[in-house]
């Protein structure tokens, strides 16, 4: 069941309130009921004195009648104050002390008295011996006084605390949910702006402004993450016009071959070129698939496994044999510098110095020397590979790694390479806790992908299942991958 917040913060406001009030009011009733207590305890010294001194000088018989007369004037209708004096010579008594059981007692003869008989209330006494005088022997003197009007007070005003806590409390509830609902108009705001969010208004964002400093970082971050929505839902839609186009020229020249060799009779040498030919088709769409389903699985966050320790120098010693002959056919030349020892997936490594060395030779002059340095920066280890080339535009150097980005639209090589080569170098930099990076400078080109030096990011094989290279990659060390094989690496580049 869900419960308004309006509702439950007024509810626990009430509450808070409500605790407030009666700790309050308990710490003001103690203190009334502290303060009668000290004020009949004065009520009762000053009587105490005063009938103290009339039955001191009370020293003789017809002075003692007087004395009686004048405590029976001093005693209240509704006895609330009570005199007596207790005396050896009946003579000289008066009245009957108040006897019951003693509730408790204090210094300077005070006590409280709960008296039999029903009586209602206690009774604060207090004792005194007066010494013998004249005929008079000693006596002791006690002086009552009922608890029944402090009673009275306390009664009132514990009532008047009660009733004006649960008013006040009760305000409290109305007051704090008509502000919470104020209070809560931004969040009310920001539900309307986020449900006008749709596929087909992906534009919209939340309104921050005015917004109290609590919800502008919750919208913030909400736009944020809109951001990053609509960006892969355009990424989405780009990757899937890509691949429909890429797959869509293979298919069309397959149906178009297949449909000409159909028309007539053809000789086997016909039909074989033609099978040749669609076979070729066939070889390029599987290393499209492949490709794709490498990337869809490094977008799920899959990890580099199969990780051994590697010399990066020699791994990119095997690319360079690998490719001596497209080398040599681009009449280029490829060196190597530097080395480190890191925990590799060597096939993943293999396919990504193939991307970017083939990247290397299909854009610089014959001639050209294309450098490989490996170099450790931090706890990155960095593979660069330039070479010299016609300089690129900063705002192409922003999108060499995406998938199917070509800088040349119509270049002669279109059909060998389908985009996806660089994407790939940069899907095995993050499989292995690095990244990538692009640089123009003064005619040379430099495209590099790093990995963790110290295995950070990456994830062991009983984690994480194994991610392979596509399978036209070769693999580091690999001895049945002749050099002269298919080549289909190189495809997004400059």
């Amino acid at each position: 069941m869900n419960r308004s917040i309006a509702r439950r913060l007024a509810f626990m406001f009430a509450a808070v309130a409500l605790f407030v009030f009666t700790l309050v009011g308990s710490g003001l009733f103690l203190v009334l009921r502290t303060q009668l207590e000290q004020h009949l305890r004065e009520s009762l010294d000053d009587r105490t004195q005063i009938a103290r001194i009339i039955v001191y000088h009370a020293g003789t018989p017809e002075k003692w009648k007087m004395a009686r007369e004048k405590l029976t004037d001093m005693t209240p209708h509704d006895g609330a104050t009570l005199y007596s004096v207790s005396s050896p010579d009946p003579s000289f008594h008066y009245s009957s002390p108040v006897t019951g059981e003693v509730m408790d007692r204090w210094s300077g003869g005070y006590a409280r008295v709960r008296p039999g008989g029903g009586s209602e209330s206690d009774m604060l006494t207090n004792t005194v011996v007066i010494p013998a005088y004249m005929q008079r022997p000693a006596v002791q003197l006690q002086v009552a006084a009922g608890y029944s009007a402090n009673a009275r007070t306390m009664r009132a005003f514990g009532f008047a605390l009660a009733a004006l806590s649960a008013l006040g409390s009760l305000g409290v509830l109305l007051l704090s949910y008509s502000v919470t609902r104020i209070g809560l108009a931004p969040l009310t705001r920001l539900t309307r702006d986020a449900s006008a969010v749709s596929p087909n208004n992906r534009s919209q964002r939340l309104n921050t402004r005015s917004l109290p400093l609590e919800l502008n970082d919750l919208a913030n971050s909400f736009n944020g993450a809109l951001e990053r929505l609509d960006g892969a839902y355009g990424r989405l839609e780009s990757f899937n016009a890509d691949v429909a186009h890429e797959l869509r020229t293979p298919v069309t020249i397959l149906i178009g071959q297949t449909e000409v060799a159909l028309t007539r009779n053809r000789s086997v040498d016909d039909l074989r070129h033609t099978l040749q030919s669609n076979l070729e088709e066939f070889e390029r769409m599987r290393a499209i698939i492949n490709d794709m389903l490498f990337l869809a699985r490094a977008d799920q966050g899959e990890r580099a496994t199969g990780l051994v320790d590697t010399s990066l120098a020699a791994e990119v010693a095997h690319t360079l044999e690998f490719l001596e002959i497209p080398l040599e056919e681009a009449h280029v030349h490829a060196v190597s510098t530097g080395d480190a020892l890191v925990r590799v997936n060597k096939s993943l490594f293999g396919r990504a110095c193939i991307n970017l060395l083939m990247n290397a030779i299909q854009h610089c002059a014959q001639g050209s020397i294309i450098k490989v340095s490996i170099t450790r920066e931090g706890d990155q280890v960095r593979v660069a590979v330039a070479n010299p080339g016609e300089p690129i535009e900063s705002a192409v150097l922003d999108h060499l790694f995406d998938r199917f980005y070509r800088a040349e639209v119509s270049r002669t090589n279109s059909r060998e390479n389908h985009g996806l080569g660089l994407a790939i170098v940069k899907a095995t930099a993050e499989m292995h806790g690095g990244k990538v990076s692009v640089t123009s400078v003064g005619g040379i080109n430099t495209f590099a992908f790093s990995v963790a030096a110290s295995g950070s990011g990456q994830a062991s094989a009983a984690e994480t299942p194994a991610v392979n290279a596509p399978a036209d990659a070769p693999s580091g060390g690999s001895a049945d991958v002749p050099s002269n094989a298919p080549m289909h690496p190189a495809s997004a580049s400059h």
